[in-house]
C-alpha cells in the first residue's frame, strides 16, 4: 500500500489543480469517498502546493479532473463505480499527462 501512495509524488509540475466530484451517499461513488478517507492526506503532503478540490454534490457522476498549465487544459476521467485504487491510478496517469 505504502508503494501505492509513494506514486503521488511524482505529479507532474504541469499540473496545477485537482478536482474531485462526488456523490455523498451515492453507491456509485463509493470508492472515490474511500479514497478521499483513506488517501487523500498522503497525496496533499506529497504535493503540498497543489491545489485539491474534492466537490461533494448530491446525483452527481463521480470524476476527477485534472488541470494543466497556463491555458488552463483540462482532462478529467469518470469514476462511476470506481475502487479507491482504480481512484489512484486515475490520478496517476493524470499525473503523468501534460
Amino acid at each position: 500500500m505504502r508503494l501505492t501512495l509513494l506514486r503521488f509524488a511524482r505529479l507532474n509540475p504541469s499540473v496545477k489543480e485537482l478536482r474531485l466530484h462526488l456523490c455523498q451517499t451515492g453507491e456509485e461513488s463509493k470508492g472515490v469517498r474511500d479514497f478521499v478517507n483513506t488517501r487523500y492526506v498522503q497525496l496533499k503532503r506529497d504535493n503540498p502546493s497543489l491545489p485539491i478540490l474534492v466537490r461533494e454534490c448530491s446525483g452527481v457522476q463521480p470524476r476527477v479532473w485534472a488541470r494543466y498549465g497556463k491555458l488552463g487544459k483540462e482532462k478529467s476521467v469518470t469514476l462511476t463505480n470506481a475502487t479507491a485504487e482504480d481512484v489512484s491510478k486515475h490520478i496517476e496517469q493524470l499525473g503523468k499527462a501534460q
